[in-house]
């Protein structure tokens, strides 16, 4: 999956290293998209030394070994080898690494650039010295960076599983049944609801598989397979799902690549794992 970077070790300690050296990573957003150096038939994260603008005031966001990764406010960058990109591009990236860098990074910097005025009391906030938080000098309200709890699930019967296309796909592609944890919800409780409201399923032997965090949608997701029975009508949910199906093993449609838990668990299945 995309976060899995073995042996990379991710340090998200903030604020650790505040001065910015020349072979430091420098990432930049512009709403969805991400500026990315172009190095052969692929991208990556260009550095310091890559600028020759004035970089004012980057923020430091994480390291990974004796890398360290700071973000750029500003967005008016020229340079014949740096091009935004939409930010889906980054699960297509063959350096797996560097998608999960500027993945976590977009993630810090909208939370970083959505919370640049007090919420409460509309004055400029700062980011705080101790702790990965942004607080206001004037009215102490600490803001976090939102982490969103999702569940996703692989619903199986023998040997067919069932997929769905949703109707905000970036792509034509299958996955799985996913959602929202909603208020006073437990997170099983949610996969319950989920399957039920999307495709009118009811599902029994609910197995914890594993997380992951998701960046684009700042989620983290808990993986989950269950179990249903194939002669229940599949009712979709229409503003969410445009179609689903059951599909056998060997004999699966496009679906969601392994960068993402989704992919992972259809991956699983196909192997006979559950």
């Amino acid at each position: 999956m995309l976060n899995e970077i073995s042996p990379g070790i991710f340090y998200n300690k903030s604020f650790q290293y505040q001065e910015i050296s020349d072979e430091d990573f420098l990432l930049c957003y512009s709403d969805n998209q991400v500026l990315l150096q172009k190095s052969g038939d692929d991208y990556e994260i260009p550095r310091r030394r890559d600028f020759t603008e004035n970089i004012e005031s980057p923020v430091y966001l994480f390291s990974v070994n004796s890398n360290h990764f700071f973000g750029l406010v500003e967005t008016n960058l020229n340079h014949p080898l740096f091009e935004f990109h939409d930010i889906f591009i980054l699960r297509n990236l063959k350096n797996k690494e560097f998608a999960w860098f500027a993945s976590v990074g977009y993630q810090l910097m909208k939370w970083f650039n959505n919370n640049r005025y007090c919420g409460r009391c509309g004055t400029k906030t700062e980011l705080k010295k101790d702790e990965r938080a942004i607080v206001c000098p004037e009215c102490n309200l600490i803001i976090f960076p939102l982490i969103s709890p999702a569940i996703i699930v692989a619903i199986t019967c023998n040997n067919k599983i069932l997929l769905a296309k949703g109707k905000n796909y970036k792509g034509d592609f299958y996955a799985l049944i996913a959602g929202y944890v909603d208020i006073g919800e437990s997170i099983e409780e949610t996969v319950v609801r989920e399957v039920k409201e999307e495709v009118g399923l009811d599902i029994k032997n609910l197995k914890y598989y594993k997380s992951q965090p998701w960046p684009f949608s700042g989620s983290l997701m808990f993986g989950f397979t269950a179990e249903a029975d194939d002669s229940q009508q599949i009712i979709i949910d229409e503003k969410e799902i445009k179609e689903a199906g059951w599909f056998t093993r060997g004999n699966l449609p496009t679906h969601a690549s392994d960068v993402s838990i989704s992919g992972d668990l259809i991956a699983a299945f196909e192997k006979g794992i559950f």
